[in-house]
């Protein structure tokens, strides 16, 4: 597939009529849940204010990727979004990150209270679970590969691991590789998690997962990265969060590293290697090569 035809895929359309089947389907889960309580409230004004959703519609693109219907991947999609926005809730408590500013709109803690948001993200992160568990598959055992696929990918050994190694670096220099293995863990891990979680959704084979899997794990790479530039030179009214916030805090990023010609470089040549994995792919796997695209592109 080549570079025309890749830019020819309109993916702002791609993901706005994604993201208005998302968040069809996330209101749906959250009135089955706990509607009208407190709870629900914190819950909801942290998972419907929005953002750009990229790793339910990279669970949505994986499992077009590998022929499948994308309404099967909706809700793993839904589960994955309602567990990133528990860990933002989470990262953004005054005991972690402090951010008073998330998706333009006042954190959780803000907004309510500490003990509601702590309350509110664990609420998230079960009800992911209950919708996993409760998802209707053809063969059990991709089910099964799902869920232990995606809390491997959240717990002690992903993201929550990241988090804590990145709170324990600041304030001391950490080399590429650590800083690699720290990304890798923290963002990477559930953006990889939703595209293999995605194309075993859609009965894709070993080959394919394979493939979608090293695609995550370089396109999520370049992801942080880019949010590490946007860190320094992003404009918050844009980003609906803070910038700056890196360095006051102390820190490990890839500009404070290398700067940020380096770290542009870095990030461009980690996005050719995303997109080189998905050379067996034909256009179904078109929206992922255009995120991919996007990722570095983005001002967000």
């Amino acid at each position: 597939m080549n570079r025309v035809q890749t830019e020819m895929f309109d993916l702002a359309a791609y993901l706005s009529r994604n993201n208005v089947l998302l968040d069809r389907c996330l209101a749906e889960y959250l009135e089955a849940s706990a509607d009208g309580t407190r709870l629900s409230e914190a819950m909801r004004h942290s998972l419907m204010a929005g953002g750009k959703r990229l790793r339910p519609n990279l669970c949505i693109a994986a499992c077009e990727a590998v022929g499948g219907d994308p309404e099967g991947a909706f809700p793993v999609a839904c589960a994955i979004e309602m567990i990133h926005t528990y860990s933002l809730i989470h990262d953004d408590l005054p005991a972690m990150d402090d951010d008073q500013l998330r998706r333009g709109k006042p954190t959780c803690h803000v907004a309510f209270d500490e003990a509601t948001a702590i309350l509110a993200g664990d609420a998230l992160l079960t009800l992911a679970f209950h919708v996993l568990a409760s998802m209707k598959t053809r063969r059990p055992e991709h089910a099964l590969e799902i869920i232990r696929t995606i809390a491997a990918a959240a717990g002690p050994s992903g993201m929550v691991q990241g988090q804590m190694i990145d709170m324990q670096s600041e304030g001391r220099t950490l080399t590429p590789e650590d800083l690699q293995h720290l990304h890798a863990l923290k963002t990477g891990a559930m953006i990889e998690a939703a595209l293999v979680a995605g194309a075993t959704a859609a009965g894709g084979s070993a080959q394919q997962v394979d493939a979608v899997r090293e695609y995550g794990r370089t396109v999520g790479l370049a992801f942080q990265v880019v949010d590490d530039i946007l860190n320094v030179e992003g404009d918050p009214a844009v980003m609906g969060k803070a910038a700056g916030t890196d360095r006051v805090r102390r820190k490990n990023s890839y500009p404070t590293l290398w700067g940020l010609e380096k770290s542009r470089e870095f990030a461009h040549n980690l996005v050719r290697a995303a997109i080189e994995s998905l050379s067996d792919f034909s256009f179904e796997a078109e929206a992922l090569r255009a995120i991919a695209r996007y990722v570095i592109e983005r001002n967000k």
